[in-house]
């Protein structure tokens, strides 16, 4: 039994007034080994490690989140502050120089990328994002991350010293105001949340708010000039082959998740829906909730054990976000892509 289908029984259970269910399975859960792809900078004795790209570019991670600077002959570019990297962030620029950040840049508004803004946000930095991210950090206003002094809808060309960061919007992704920021002179990338380097997306394909947007940002990703690519996540940078990698698994995912929504239409034996769909009927009547319950967890479960038949041990935590990552594939084929299998009368 999958984690997502015993937390919500545990949920259930919890509800109804029953004794508490033991999580002795979750904790003692073994995953496939990780393929060595998915290994990142050593995390060393600071919490921290630095990689630098070339020409005053540098990346800082924890082994799960990232940061990235810009260093240049009139001040550091920043862009995000995760707060588990926190204060370090100042350790890791000042090892590297001693000019102070002037310009901070917002990936996007989420606060496990930029919730530690202020500690980096002085009365002297400009602080630049999309004009969306302004507008949803105003509707939650948290000190922790201030509000952007500059804002853009488009595209806007950051120019620091003998720096220059290329920042463009192409529609929302994994959130509204997600940006592409690129450093043409390092041929580096950052889009956070859209590609994992040497790993599957986090869990519901990265929590992403529109699923067809953050599927195109593949090809949109292709479109630059880039050797290094920042993703803002885990412990490693990633190049062009990592992005090819990526699409091909969401595509794999976006076609077992397909046939499968269309194999639940018919009586096929393995997931065929419709007599499951009748004995929960049956057995909850008047309940739909329970019927659509039983079927996205039967059509996820299948396609997200044909995808990991060939992605796990090739990309890292294929099996743990595996069903998750495709309950959300299959629920926006349904609703983005009109791919209704056995909720279609025509």
């Amino acid at each position: 039994m999958n984690t997502l289908i015993r937390l919500l029984n545990a949920l259930l259970f919890a509800a109804l007034g029953a004794a508490e269910c033991s999580h002795t399975d979750e904790v003692n859960e073994i995953f496939a080994p990780l393929p060595a792809t998915s290994q990142g900078l050593p995390i060393t004795s600071p919490g921290y490690a630095v990689q630098g790209f070339g020409d005053g570019a540098y990346m800082v991670t924890d082994g799960s989140y990232q940061a990235l600077f810009l260093v240049s002959n009139k001040g550091v570019i920043l862009i995000d502050v995760p707060p588990t990297i926190g204060k370090n962030i100042h350790h890791a620029i000042g090892n590297v120089t001693d000019q102070p950040i002037t310009h901070l840049v917002y990936s996007h508004s989420h606060a496990d990328h930029i919730g530690s803004a202020f500690i980096a946000a002085g009365k002297d930095v400009e602080i630049i994002a999309h004009a969306d991210t302004k507008l949803l950090l105003s509707q939650v206003p948290d000190p922790r991350r201030p509000l952007p002094t500059r804002t853009f809808k488009e595209k806007y060309t950051l120019c620091v010293g003998n720096q220059t960061l290329e920042l463009s919007y192409k529609g929302e992704n994994h959130a509204r105001g997600n940006i592409f920021a690129y450093a043409p002179k390092q041929k580096l990338l950052m889009l956070v949340d859209v590609i994992f380097p040497g790993w599957v997306p986090f869990a519901a394909l990265a929590v992403s708010t529109n699923i067809p947007g953050w599927i195109k940002a593949h090809d949109d990703v292709l479109t630059y000039d880039f050797d290094y690519f920042v993703g803002g996540h885990l412990g490693r940078s990633g190049n062009r082959t990592d992005v090819l990698i990526q699409r091909e698994y969401i595509q794999d995912m976006y076609n077992n998740c397909n046939e499968t929504i269309t194999l639940t239409a018919t009586n096929d034996p393995v997931i065929g829906a419709m007599a499951v769909l009748g004995t929960v009927g049956a057995n909850n009547p008047g309940n739909s909730w329970a019927q659509f319950k039983v079927y996205l967890n039967i059509a996820a479960e299948h396609c997200a054990n044909k995808t990991n038949a060939k992605w796990t041990g090739r990309l890292g935590g294929a099996d743990v976000f595996g069903f998750e990552n495709a309950y959300t594939m299959v629920e926006h084929l349904r609703l983005d892509y009109n791919v209704l299998g056995p909720f279609r009368n025509e």
